[in-house]
C-alpha cells in the first residue's frame, strides 16, 4: 500500500528542518570557538610582540648574593624569576662599573661596547664573547632610580644584591664571579674595568687558544709582597718589612679566570679565604693558594693601540685610562684601535 504522501511530507519538513537547525547551530558554536581563539592569539601575540619589538628577551638581571646564605642556588646566588638557564657561551666578560660611572658608561656605548641589544647579539655571535656592565646596589634611591632607566633603556646589566662601595671591591668581584658562574656556562669568565679600551674579537683569539691547564690564571702580571705588617714603624729596615716571598698577580683593569677556577670559587664558603683591601691582591693571593696556572699576557696592559693590543690603559700611571671619558673617544678614532671586524662601522 502506497505511503501517505502528506504524511512522508511531514516527516520529511521536519527532519530537514531539525538537521539544518543543528548544522545552524555547530556553525554557530564552531565560529565562536574559533573567534574566541583567534582573538585569543592575537592577545598573546601582541603581549609577545610589545616585549619583543625593542629586544627578543631580556638581557639585564638581578642576581642576590647572600654571604649568610649558602645552602642553595650556587652556594647562595639566587637570579631572580627562577629556572634560569645557563647560558653557553665561550666567555663572559663583565665589565665593573659604578653609579658614578654614567659618563664612562656613555664613552663605551659610543665605541666598543655596542649600544643597543641587536649589536650585542651580533658581538656575542662574532667572538663567542659576552659583554654585559656589573653594579651593585645602593641605599640612594634617586641613583638607583636613575639605573633602573638606564637599564629600561639598554638592557645590557647584571645587578648584584650587594653594597656598591670602593671598600668593598673585594667582596664585589667575588659576588660577580660567583653570579657570572650560576649565569653563564663559559670556558672563561673575565673581569674587566669600564676604563679600558678592550678589542673583543682579539681578546676572543685569546682564550680560545688550546691550553694545557684547566684551571689558568690569565692577565698581565705584576709581582707583589705576599704581605706586609702595618704594624712595623716606617723606619725599620724594607726587609723587615716586605715578605721574603714575592708573588705574581694580575693587574687589576681586566684578568680571566677558567671555568675550573671560578667553580672552585664557588665552592668556597665565604669568609674562608682572606680579604685584602685590593681585589687584585685578594684574587691574586687565593690564585697562589689554589695554585693555579699563571699565564702572563702584556697585550692585555697596552699603553697604546698596537696591531696586536687587547686591552688598552695608561699603565703605569693610572688603574686604567686617565681620562677615559675622552680618552676612550680618541683612542676610537683611531684606527689602529678601532678598525675591527667586530665592531660596528659607521654605516651600520
Amino acid at each position: 500500500m502506497p505511503s501517505n504522501p502528506k504524511i512522508f511530507t511531514a516527516r520529511s519538513s521536519y527532519s530537514y528542518f531539525y538537521h539544518s537547525r543543528r548544522s545552524k547551530i555547530l556553525i554557530l558554536c564552531f565560529l565562536i570557538g574559533f573567534a574566541g581563539f583567534v582573538f585569543g592569539f592575537i592577545a598573546i601575540s601582541r603581549r609577545g610582540l610589545g616585549n619583543s619589538c625593542k629586544y627578543a628577551e631580556p638581557r639585564s638581571v638581578s642576581v642576590a648574593w647572600d654571604r649568610n646564605v649558602m645552602s642553595r642556588e650556587e652556594n647562595g646566588i639566587g637570579v631572580t624569576g627562577g629556572g634560569y638557564k645557563r647560558h653557553k657561551v665561550m666567555g663572559f666578560v663583565g665589565i665593573q662599573t659604578g653609579f658614578g660611572s654614567v659618563a664612562r658608561r656613555r664613552s663605551l656605548r659610543r665605541t666598543w661596547f655596542p649600544s643597543d641589544h641587536n649589536g650585542l647579539q651580533k658581538l656575542e655571535e662574532a667572538t663567542g664573547l659576552a659583554f654585559r656592565f656589573v653594579i651593585g646596589r645602593t641605599s640612594d634611591k634617586s641613583k638607583m632610580s636613575a639605573l633602573k632607566k638606564e637599564v629600561a633603556e639598554y638592557d645590557d646589566f647584571v645587578l648584584l644584591d650587594i653594597e656598591e662601595e670602593y671598600s668593598k671591591l673585594p667582596y664585589k668581584t667575588l659576588a660577580f664571579f660567583k653570579a657570572a658562574y650560576a649565569l653563564y656556562d663559559s670556558e672563561f669568565y673575565v673581569k674587566a674595568d669600564d676604563d679600558i679600551y678592550l678589542r673583543p674579537d682579539r681578546l676572543s683569539l685569546l682564550l680560545a687558544k688550546e691550553r694545557s691547564h684547566s684551571q689558568t690564571y690569565l692577565g698581565c702580571m705584576k709581582k707583589g709582597p705576599v704581605f706586609t705588617d702595618p704594624k712595623l714603624k716606617w723606619y725599620e729596615p724594607l726587609s723587615s718589612i716586605l715578605g721574603k716571598e714575592y708573588f705574581l698577580h694580575a693587574y687589576g683593569p681586566i684578568y680571566a679566570l677558567s671555568a675550573d677556577v671560578v667553580a672552585s670559587l664557588v665552592a668556597l664558603r665565604n669568609n674562608s679565604f682572606r680579604m685584602f683591601s685590593n681585589e687584585d691582591v685578594t684574587i691574586g693571593a687565593w690564585m697562589l693558594a689554589m695554585n693555579v696556572n699563571h699565564e702572563n699576557n702584556k697585550q692585555l696592559c697596552e699603553p697604546e693601540c698596537t696591531e696586536s693590543s687587547i686591552a688598552v690603559w695608561d699603565i703605569p700611571k693610572c688603574s686604567g685610562l686617565c681620562n677615559p671619558e675622552k680618552k676612550m673617544l680618541e683612542l676610537h678614532a683611531n684606527d689602529v684601535c678601532s678598525k675591527s671586524p667586530t665592531l660596528p662601522s659607521e654605516d651600520d
